[in-house]
């Protein structure tokens, strides 16, 4: 299943919830991704531009974006950002498939 990387950050509601009723957000964001058929790998909570990173692995981007989307309009988080990461042999194979390629492209002129 491929690999993604999550950013985004928590909004001031979420913030103000979390001072007044502290929670374990990793079990929560878990059991979200999970409810889609994702596997949450890792979740940090992080400094600087965002507030948490998560590392997930889901079936297909339509099984991770249903739980973002699901998070997004709670409105306690913001800013969600993802990227599809690749383990090195992943990156060698798409190497080998762009030499193949390569081989058939005709550039323009």
């Amino acid at each position: 299943m491929p690999l993604f990387i999550i950013t985004g950050s928590y909004t001031p509601a979420a913030m103000k919830g979390m001072i007044a009723k502290p929670s374990n957000r990793e079990s929560a964001t878990k059991a979200l991704v999970e409810s889609s058929g994702g596997k949450l790998h890792s979740y940090y909570l992080t400094t600087g531009d965002n507030d948490f990173m998560m590392v997930v692995e889901a079936p297909n981007g339509t099984n991770l974006i249903a739980p973002l989307v699901v998070a997004g309009a709670s409105g306690t988080v913001s800013n969600l950002k993802t990227v599809q990461a690749f383990t090195s042999a992943e990156f060698t194979a798409a190497q080998k498939k762009a030499g193949e390629v390569a081989s058939r492209y005709k550039p323009a002129g």
